[in-house]
This record gives C-alpha cells, structure tokens and sequence, in this order.
C-alpha cells in the first residue's frame, strides 16, 4: 500500500481561521520541516517531516525544500470566455462590454474555439497556483460543454455556468427566458456534481436580463438548490443607474435579485461595490456572497470595495481575478491590488488574511471548505509550492525576511506565475 503514497516535503502552512491580525499565530499552522502524505488524491498525513516518513516506509519523496507548501488557491468570480479581452482599452465597464467582450464571446459559437480555449485557460490557472474557481462561460451551451470536459480532464475543482442574457447585448449572443432555463436545466442534468464539478446557474446581470428571465433563474435555484447562483451587482455607476431605469418598480439593485429569489449561502454577487445599508443587510441575512475583484476594479475606474465596512455588516466577503476585466490570473497580484485599494479606504489588510483569503476563506464562501482550502488530512490533495526567492527582486528582498508575515507579503507584493514553483491538483503535479 505504501508505494501508492507520495509524501511532499517542505515548510507548511495551512488556516485554521481567520487571522484576527499579523500575529494571530492561532489562526494557522506552520511547521518548518513539515510533510504532507498524499494517497488517491487525497491528504492521508500532516505533520513533521520525520514522523510523516514513519508512519509511511516505502513512500515516493518529493522535496520542495525550501519552499513553503499551502494550500491551492480559489478564485471565485471568473471569465474563462474573456482570455483574448484582457488588456482592452475602455473608459469604463459598459464601453468595454460593447466594444470588446460582447464581440468576444460570439466566438463561442463554436466548440472548436471554445476547446482551444478552455484548454489555454486552465493551463493559465495551474501556472498561477489556481485549483478552484467558479468561471462565467458564454451563452452557448458549447463553451460549457468545452470548459467541463477540460476540467474533468485535469480532475479539478471547478464551478461555471452558460451566462443567461434575453436583452441589451447583441442579436448573436441573446438567448430568451424559456431557451435559458431549458439549456441551464439540461447542462445542470448532465454535469452538476460529475466529479468534481458544479454548476452555477448565471444570469449576466439585471441589465441583460428580463424580468422573466429572472423569475426563471429563480426556477432553476429553487429546483436545484445545491447549484450556485452567480452574477453581477452594483460594479459601475452607469450600470447602476440603467438597472434602476430597467427595474424602476424595485427598490435598488440587490431587491431585484431578492424579489426573484436569487439570494442565499451559495449566490456569488461579484464587486459588490456601491451597496446601500438595506442592500448589506438584505446580503448579511441571506448569507449570500460579496465576491470583490480589486484589479478589475481599479481598470475599469468602478470604484474601491471597503472590506472592512461589508465585513462590519455581517455580509461573507470573497476576492476575484475577474478575468478579463482583471489584469492578471494571479491571485497573488490581486491581493496586491485588493491590499492597495484597502490602503486607499485607510483598512489595513494583513498579510496572514491575505492568504487566509485567497485559500481557506475563499473556500468558505464556496461551501467548500471540508474539499479544499486548507492541508488538513481528508482534504483534496490541491497544493501550491511558492517560491519566495523567484525574482531578483524578490531574491534579495527575501534575504532580509525574519517572520512568516514577511515572507507572505514579498509573496503577495512581488509573486506572479512565476513565483509558484509546483501547482498539485488532486496530488497531482499539473505544472509543466
């Protein structure tokens, strides 16, 4: 049995809570020589490196000394569909949507496309330590189908969904309320819970949707309650502004997703911004999610997510890439952003949350903290190896580091793709 075992040696860390400041050494677990033993995907063993060869004479070795070991990283508001807008010259969200996404995402009219794609895409998550996200598709059930099938290749994670959009975007990429509900129902039917596979019923946002597309999102969660909902609130004032024209009968933003049934554990509202006190209660008392998305933010000039204030109302908090309106499929960049923009709101946003966030606290909002976000043993064996030392820049700067806290931050501040040494999925080493 033991030469099924693989044991991953190196410096481990993994969040027990959230960190209540830098030197809440409560909040996690660290050890120096530290060891993780791996069997059938699974963690069967954590502890010192010397107890863990022990207890599993005969296991493969792997030493990634003097690398620090965590958990993969969680990205919980993605667009797989926006891999070629990246980088698009907008003044703001709905220019950039017209000029550039809509545009894009007609090409998924194609399943050989939206394959090329999807296999691009996951690459790019494994390079950046990525093991987990719930990800946007386009409005064809093909690109669903396309990034499924590529996800249960790689035995990943992964949450998505065909967008739903009946109105304000192009003839090409505008389904109605009956096709949306009947396609979503068929793609929830064939992949919901295949492997590790979920979905999330997505309607774009209020502005592409109707009334009645809304009323039938509502349809889908109530007869499939275990799926997740995913769309998009309150990220621009112009958006704002055209919603409340197209809903005037509802109160603001969010009482429209409310009065359709739309709120709960498992809703992901992505940015989350410019929220109203009743809005944070109405999010606070369905424990729906606030899932910010700094980089994606500052680009698009939408405005600053105050974490401590949404944190302060009760509402669970995640943070996003929000490719491509995001800049980098680095999640540690986007918690360089995410900590920038918190600096600006005068919140200070420590080193050990950071990481907190971006591995057990994302899983969290997802409802998925038993399968992923953490090294405890029973947990999917989804590993990220970083390097502190990737850069120059970093090398030297790390020479310097006397606290775990310092070496998070480099990590954080400095780190891209090029700072993740190995991406394990399911114990297995994904990075080429």
């Amino acid at each position: 049995m033991s030469e099924s075992i693989t044991i991953l040696r190196g410096r481990v860390l993994s969040f027990l809570s959230e960190p209540m400041n830098v030197t809440d050494s409560n909040s996690y677990i660290f050890i120096e020589d530290g060891a993780l033993a791996i069997r059938e995907g699974k963690i069967i063993g954590r502890g010192e490196y010397t107890d863990i060869l022990a207890t599993n004479n005969g296991a493969k070795i792997i030493d990634h000394r003097p690398h620090l070991l965590t958990s993969g990283f969680i990205d919980p508001h993605i667009h797989f569909v926006q891999m070629q807008v990246i980088a698009s010259y907008a003044a703001n969200l709905l220019e950039w949507l017209n000029k550039y996404t809509f545009i894009e995402e007609q090409k998924f009219a194609k399943l050989d496309h939206a394959s090329m794609i999807a296999s691009a895409f996951f690459d790019e998550l494994i390079n950046n330590g990525t093991t987990t996200a719930s990800a946007y598709c386009s409005v064809h059930s093909q690109s669903v189908e396309a990034f499924f099938i590529e996800a249960k290749k790689r035995n990943m994670a992964m949450i998505a969904g065909k967008v739903m959009m009946d109105r304000n975007c192009p003839n090409e990429l505008q389904d109605n309320a009956q096709s949306s509900y009947e396609d979503s129902k068929n793609l929830i039917e064939k992949w919901h819970g295949q492997g590790r596979l979920k979905y999330a019923i997505s309607p774009r946002f209020a502005i592409t949707s109707t009334p009645e597309q809304l009323e039938m999102a509502g349809a889908l969660l109530s007869q499939y309650p275990d799926c997740y909902l995913q769309t998009h609130l309150s990220e621009n004032d112009a958006e704002i502004a055209l919603t409340k024209q197209l809903y005037p009968e509802h109160e603001n933003y969010t009482s429209i997703y409310a009065h359709y049934g739309l709120l709960g554990k498992k809703s992901l509202f992505g940015h989350a911004i410019h929220l109203s006190e009743s809005e944070l209660e109405m999010l606070a008392d369905s424990a729906s999610v606030a899932v910010s998305c700094p980089s994606s933010n500052l680009f698009l000039g939408s405005g600053l997510f105050d974490l401590e204030k949404t944190q302060n109302a009760r509402v669970r908090c995640a943070i996003a890439t929000d490719i491509g309106g995001g800049t980098s499929y680095s999640m540690l960049q986007t918690f360089a952003d995410f900590y920038k923009a918190q600096q600006m709101l005068g919140n200070r946003l420590n080193p050990l949350m950071s990481f907190y966030m971006m591995t057990l606290g994302n899983a969290k909002a997802l409802s998925l903290e038993a399968e992923i976000g953490t090294l405890e043993v029973g947990s999917y064996a989804d590993i990220v190896v970083l390097n502190n030392s990737a850069t120059g820049a970093m090398k030297i700067r790390a020479e310097t580091i006397t606290t775990l806290a310092e070496e998070l931050f480099l990590l954080q501040t400095l780190g891209d793709d090029r700072a993740i040494e190995q991406t394990y999925v399911a114990g297995v080493a994904m990075k080429k």
